[in-house]
């Protein structure tokens, strides 16, 4: 280690020390500050550990805790950034974080940004990539999937010796040659069947051939454009599947329950998508070596994280809060909630920062329209955009006379704890989480930090 990455080290860290034990928060300031005396600090710190980077546009957060927590059962501690600080200085944060413990082997799981994988794969030199999916979000950010795809990409190029482990449903993963070795996972369901031949609904995005332009044909679509795809006309196909799911077994909004190979596996959490997100984590942890009944236990034990269908207790009201970002997402989690059996209370927070998207259109792209309206007894509307999503809520069908407004979190917090149901979902971007959460620590709600 030079002497610049030594200091850097030591500012980081005092920094990290400081900010977590006084302030109690900072999750990428320690990084800026590190990067500032070294700008490649990063190679230094990442010495001797084996890197996987989890990148994609959705289920990052939630597929990287997967995996460290499947690791956890054979390899004892694992480096990760679990805040969801997946930019370069944050994850220069997570390393001047982490305390060294004896271990079989060191191993770091990151979250990386998708424009962020070539500048962070320079330093890291990673031994596996872990691709999720890739779908239209924030575009002013990162622009249509395939300029998404090209910057992942980019960085995948950098290391050629790492493992791919993709998901094989999502037809862009499998359209660049690459020299890497490749694992695809994906869904193999029963009604699978080679002699289906349908489209996708005329408003997904992402279903054009990447190979010819053609419009793509499934025998069995997921949902969005994941599924077993085939191009009629010049022959483009899924990849061969080394992992499976083959059945979903249960959904509810707060469990599932499905089988991979021969056996069955259970999360505490909803979601079709977060069903990808096990298969991904199950794919790596079998590439790592563990055992199938381990990745069952890890499953078993997976904890509710940062934001991502996170549980609160508050008065007597359960609440749930979840992380939307962009139309896809969106769409899934109010699938979701059509799968809860009784009356809940819905919340919208909508923001439209950069770390949003300044763009709000995206909430037009969800199927509001197909919510169970019967079953939602009032709806509170909020965030800094509270008047875009209260207007999409009233196109969609919803009384006016069932929502309040409440832009102030302050206030919206107090009519939470008036809402006629115990169970609340609270649908959030991601600035207005961060709000939301800061001013629930201060009235002692939830902990403060991430």
């Amino acid at each position: 280690m030079s002497l610049k990455s030594g200091v850097a080290k030591v500012a980081g860290k005092s920094s990290y020390w400081f900010l977590h034990n006084v302030l109690k928060g900072g999750t990428s300031f320690p990084g800026k500050l590190a990067m500032k005396i070294d700008p490649e600090v990063l190679n230094s710190l990442a010495k001797g550990y084996e890197t996987i980077i989890v990148t994609g546009t959705n289920g990052k957060t939630m597929t990287t805790a997967l995996i460290v927590e499947a690791l956890k059962k054979k390899y004892g501690d694992i480096l990760t950034n679990p805040s969801g600080s997946n930019m370069q200085q944050g994850i220069v944060t997570a390393f001047l974080a982490h305390k060294n413990k004896k271990v079989k082997r060191k191993i770091a799981v990151l979250e990386v940004d998708e424009a962020n994988v070539k500048m962070v794969t320079k330093l890291l030199h990673p031994s596996a990539f872990v691709l999720t999916n890739i779908f239209r979000d924030q575009m002013d950010r990162y622009g249509e999937i395939y300029t998404t795809y090209e910057k992942i990409v980019n960085g995948i190029k950098l290391a050629p010796d790492a493992t791919i482990i993709a998901n094989g449903d999502a037809s862009i993963f499998s359209s660049v040659e690459l020299p890497n070795k490749k694992v695809f996972y994906g869904f193999k369901l029963p009604d699978d069947k080679p002699e289906n031949d349908f489209k996708a609904p005329v408003n997904t995005d992402g279903v054009l051939c990447p190979k010819c332009d053609h419009i793509l044909h499934f025998h069995e679509r997921i949902y969005a454009n994941l599924g077993d795809f085939f191009c009629p006309n010049c022959g483009y196909h899924r990849p061969e599947l080394t992992y499976t799911v083959n059945k979903i077994i249960d959904q509810t909004p707060n469990s599932l329950k499905f089988r991979m190979g021969e056996k069955d596996y259970s999360i505490g959490i909803g979601g079709t998508y977060n069903i990808y997100n096990a298969l991904a984590a199950y794919s790596v942890a079998r590439q790592f070596g563990l055992s199938e009944e381990e990745v069952a236990e890890s499953f078993a034990e997976n904890k509710r994280i940062f934001g991502r269908q996170e549980l609160i207790k508050y008065k007597n009201k359960d609440i749930d809060l979840i992380l939307v970002k962009n139309p896809v997402g969106l769409d899934e989690v109010l699938h979701m909630l059509n799968t809860e059996k009784d009356n809940y209370s819905l919340v919208t927070l909508l923001n439209a920062n950069h770390a949003d998207g300044i763009d709000t259109s995206w909430i037009w792209d969800a199927d509001f329209e197909g919510l169970n309206k019967d079953k939602i007894k009032k709806i509170l509307v909020g965030g800094e955009r509270w008047h875009d999503m209260g207007f999409r809520l009233e196109i969609s069908g919803f009384d006016p006379g069932t929502m309040l407004t409440s832009p102030d979190y302050d206030s919206l917090i107090e009519e939470i704890a008036k809402l006629p149901t115990k169970k609340v979902y609270i649908l959030s971007t991601y600035t207005a989480m961060l709000a939301l959460r800061k001013t629930m620590a201060e009235k002692k709600i939830i902990k403060a930090g991430m």
